[in-house]
């Protein structure tokens, strides 16, 4: 081969205003820097320009490359497959066979890119959605969530999608001195959008005495997603559903369950200092209806909160499936 003919290695010269710097490029896209370092090292995804002062500067070509890196890894492929796949996107085949040559042995190791989330043996959609919380990106977030949500059906996607995501991001905040707090806010939001969008019109009951399902979440109590999701998978098999919410006083519980006759009472504490043995007694002994046929609802408890202090009598589901299994029955026995 002529050697005249083979491209040339080294950085293309451009003005100082021609070009994205690397911090400028990060914050486009809602990366740090140092994951941009890293996939340049790594990976070969990097700037191949360079101005007179020898600054790199992102062409629109590495841009374009890094921009199809980030959606690929956003949807939960491996950063050097993902990298890959973006060069070949990009530049075509014969590029990508040249470039896979000069990647480092580097890049065949694990990922240690800024921003990893501790998650585990999970499905791959929990990586893209851990990713893409950490960017701060909210429409892959919300492509991501709803696909879960279609492709595995609301309640296996909360199960093995959301909840494993939401618990590596926590854990990530308890353990960073309160950084990451954003991060979880920002997926947080969009998983109670995605679970409200997917729950049906309220149902209403099958006859005036049959009552409803009551959710709550116990005094103090600001944690909603897990009755988000259950409320939403109630709807979807057509019960009827009352969602009043967090931190709902005694007294409002109280009197919604006297003025609703529900069949079933469901409350959430996340923590243990929520959880009142004493309100699950008093809401297990409320009774309504004629002398001779009063009855009272069933109480389900849920969240990690009540492990320490769960009362006699009352049920406490095992997750999502369970718990919708255990309300679709005492519904159609009520």
């Amino acid at each position: 081969m002529n050697p005249a003919a083979q491209p040339d290695p080294r950085p293309v010269a451009v003005p100082v205003d021609a070009g994205l710097a690397t911090g400028v490029l990060a914050r486009r896209l809602g990366v740090s820097p140092m994951t941009l370092r890293s996939w340049d090292r790594r990976y070969g995804i990097g700037p191949t320009a360079r101005t007179e002062g020898g600054h790199r500067r992102w062409t629109a070509a590495d841009v374009a490359t890094v921009e199809e890196m980030c959606r690929l890894t956003a949807t939960g492929i491996p950063p050097a497959d993902a990298a890959r796949a973006a060069r070949t996107a990009v530049a075509g085949p014969a590029a990508e066979a040249e470039a896979a040559t000069a990647t480092p042995p580097a890049a065949a190791g694990r990922s240690r890119a800024a921003g990893a989330l501790p998650l585990g043996d999970v499905r791959l959609e929990c990586r893209g959605l851990a990713r893409a919380a950490v960017r701060l990106d909210a429409p892959a977030l919300e492509q991501q969530l709803t696909a879960a949500v279609e492709r595995y059906g609301l309640t296996v996607a909360w199960q093995e999608v959301m909840v494993p995501t939401l618990h590596a991001v926590g854990r990530r905040w308890a353990s960073s001195d309160d950084q990451y707090v954003e991060v979880e806010h920002l997926l947080a939001w969009h998983v109670s959008t995605v679970l409200r969008r997917s729950t049906p019109p309220a149902a209403p009951a099958a006859s005036p005495g049959a009552g409803c399902v009551l959710l709550a979440c116990a005094p103090g109590e600001q944690h909603t997603l897990a009755l988000e999701a259950l409320h939403a998978a109630l709807g979807r098999e057509g019960l009827p559903v009352r969602m009043l919410g967090a931190a709902l006083p005694v007294e409002a519980l109280d009197a919604a369950v006297r003025r609703l006759g529900p069949v079933a009472v469901v409350l959430w504490a996340q923590e243990s200092a929520r959880a009142a043995p004493s309100l699950v007694r008093h809401v297990a002994g409320l009774r309504w209806g004629m002398k001779g046929t009063r009855r009272g609802p069933a109480v389900l408890l849920g969240g990690p909160g009540w492990s320490r202090s769960q009362p006699a009598g009352v049920l406490r589901p095992a997750g999502l499936a369970q718990a919708v299994e255990v309300l679709r029955a005492l519904y159609a026995a009520g």
